[in-house]
């Protein structure tokens, strides 16, 4: 695939690395869910050393300083080369990202074409079309970002995309193996934890919380690290290649695995698409589009494939530095 990363690493952000970070301490912890989906699985152990993460998604004022500093423009903002898509339809090869319409009614749940479009016109400022804007919504997370401009954002700030192991670890805010992120119930009190879909998906979205698409980060309680939306409002890429299947558990104290990294690129190609080698990144922690009766993905050992090549209008991320923390 051909590069689209632009602008210069020179361009670096004046502020500290790790003004709105926050620091997650070192530990172990059960990685994974024998309970769900079985990419979760199998639930093993792992170890980590502390490391630094931003307190919420990076946001469309963030990327818009990282944009200006540098030119760079994104994936989805230049048409795909036809050598790297050679089975490809012509009329596809369009700059253009993939945006959530609801349908008006009940559709085939087997067809996600049903709600999702291809839309020329569409990328980080014009999140729901060419005709749409981020006026208002600089607090949003940014949004029609393939991992191509997540990599250069991260390092233009001086930082990096997490790992699983990182994010899973952050998201579970020391909560243990709680099935979501803040305890065992999805709305304690009936009250909405998270931007998840409320109602019927993907056509009935009630809105009991507020909030129709993505919402302005640090809208809902932070977890006890202090990191906000780690569950909930948009899917979040991390740095690991996307693995079938989790590592299987040490059977050893001693070989309990340190600062795990995800599979290897070559094993990332979808098995159900032999005919398509694009490698796929795992993303995390679920997005406003979670619903009950279709994707219960808001759970901190919730993961999913992305091939690195896509953007959406559910998908953003956030960045770490590893470092020596406070006192260290």
């Amino acid at each position: 695939m051909s590069a689209v990363i632009q602008g210069t690493a020179a361009s670096q952000p004046a502020a500290d690395p790790l003004h709105g970070m926050v620091w997650i301490p070192a530990g172990s912890f059960r990685m994974g869910s024998d309970q769900h989906y079985p990419e979760e699985a199998p639930a093993h152990p792992v170890r980590l050393d502390g490391f630094w993460m931003d307190a919420t998604p990076v946001t469309n004022a963030q990327f818009r300083d990282f944009v200006d500093a540098t030119g760079h423009v994104t994936f989805c903002e230049i048409a795909p080369d036809a050598s790297d898509y050679p089975d490809a339809d012509p009329a596809l090869l369009v700059a253009a990202s993939a945006v959530f319409v609801p349908p008006g009614h009940r559709v085939d749940m087997h067809d996600i074409h049903q709600w999702w479009h291809w839309m020329p016109g569409t990328d980080w400022r014009h999140p729901q079309g060419p005709d749409s804007s981020i006026e208002g919504r600089d607090h949003h997370p940014v949004v029609h970002v393939a991992y191509a401009d997540a990599e250069a954002y991260a390092r233009w700030a001086g930082k990096q995309l997490p790992t699983e192991a990182e994010w899973e670890w952050a998201a579970r805010g020391a909560g243990g193996d709680t099935e979501y992120a803040w305890g065992d119930e999805l709305a304690p009190g009936n009250r909405h934890m998270a931007n998840t879909w409320q109602g019927e998906f993907p056509w009935q979205n009630l809105a009991e919380d507020g909030h129709v698409g993505t919402s302005p980060v640090g809208t809902y309680p932070a977890n006890a690290y202090g990191l906000s939306d780690m569950i909930g409002n948009v899917w979040e890429w991390t740095g690991d290649w996307y693995s079938q299947r989790h590592a299987e558990p040490a059977t050893k104290a001693c070989c309990i695995p340190k600062n795990p990294r995800g599979g290897a690129r070559e094993a990332s190609f979808d098995p159900a698409q032999p005919h398509i080698r694009i490698p796929r990144k795992a993303m995390q922690g679920g997005s406003h589009l979670c619903a009950p009766n279709s994707c219960q993905r808001y759970r901190p050992a919730a993961r999913m494939s992305q091939p690195v090549d896509t953007s959406t209008s559910h998908l953003g991320f956030r960045c770490v530095v590893r470092r020596e923390g406070p006192g260290e």
